[in-house]
This record gives C-alpha cells, structure tokens and sequence, in this order.
C-alpha cells in the first residue's frame, strides 16, 4: 500500500515544532484531503521527515499545523517487520487493535527523552488519502503499527510523554557520535 509521491507536489522542509509548543497539545480538525493546501502540507510533511535522520514519521502539528494529516515510513529501520513503505494518511483513526505492549519510542518534538510507551501490537488504520480524498486502510503490526499510533496521537494533541507510566518511565535520549571525543 506503498503511497505514490508523484501524486504529491514537490515538498517544502519546515520547522519542526518542540514540545510545549500550543499546538502539539491541542487536538486538530479533520481536513479536507483535496484541499490543495492539505495535499502541500502532506508534501512538505514528506520532505520534512525524509531529511531529518532516523525520523520515521511526522505529523503536521509538528510543523506547526493544526491538523489530522501525518506521514510514516519505516522502511530500513532495524526494529521493523513489516511495513507498508510510505504511508499518508490524512484523517486517520485507529478502528481495531490488538493486545498492548510496552516499548521505548522517542520523537523530533522531544529530542531529548525517550519513554516506555504501551501500544496495540496490531491496528487497523482508516483513514483518507491525500490528492484524491480516496478512503483507504492499513492493517499492520509492531513497530509499524506503533509508528503510526504515534503519528495519530500528535493530531489528538498528545505526545508520547502523556502516555508514559510515570518519570520512571522517562529516559535520557542517547546520543551517538561519530567521533571519538577529544
């Protein structure tokens, strides 16, 4: 279910939003998906995540968006199984889920921690595609499925860090350099 990029215009980089800006904690509307302004922001989206190490989704309150439109790949992560290639997702929701389990996730709005965050193992994702307005859905499990119930929660307003059990849960983002310290 690999999305088609050349339905997209060339896409924008922009500037990824921190945490406590507003307007990752605020819950964004339902778009319309053949808006033209909704298809460029899933352009940029694409751009924006495609050149930000290690991201393997983005979703527009993290550039500064008010909004239910996200993207996710995770295609060449180590921790994937199964994935879908590029997916975007315009209006998505969780519509079934299995058994949950706990496992450390991070983000580009919180560079510096991580948590131990409990998802669904397997989801079911409907939601509408970019362009055409066309309803589609993604059946997935793992780290995919985890990915992008991270992504739909940024469009409810929440980040990882409302979902971890408590500070325990909480760590200090590790950061490998390429070089040797002096």
């Amino acid at each position: 279910m690999s999305f088609d990029l050349s339905t997209l215009p060339p896409g924008r980089v922009r500037e990824v939003v921190r945490a406590p800006a507003h307007v990752l904690a605020t819950a964004g509307p339902e778009v319309d998906p053949t808006d033209p302004e909704v298809v460029q922001l899933c352009a940029d989206l694409v751009a924006t995540m495609r050149v930000s190490p290690g991201c393997v989704g983005l979703a527009a309150p993290q550039v500064g968006v008010s909004a239910q439109a996200f993207c996710v790949d995770v295609t060449g992560h180590p921790k994937t199984r199964a994935g879908h290639g590029l997916v975007v997702l315009v209006n998505a929701r969780v519509v079934e889920s299995s058994r949950n389990e706990r496992a450390r996730e991070g983000c580009m709005s919180v560079p510096d921690l991580t948590g131990d965050v409990k998802r669904a193992t397997r989801v079911t994702v409907r939601g509408h595609l970019p362009g055409t307005g066309e309803e589609t859905e993604v059946v997935t499990d793992a780290f995919e499925a985890r990915a992008l119930q991270h992504e739909i929660d940024h469009c409810a307003g929440l980040l990882f860090l409302d979902r971890v059990a408590g500070a325990h849960a909480l760590h200090a983002r590790q950061v490998y350099l390429d070089a040797p310290a002096p």
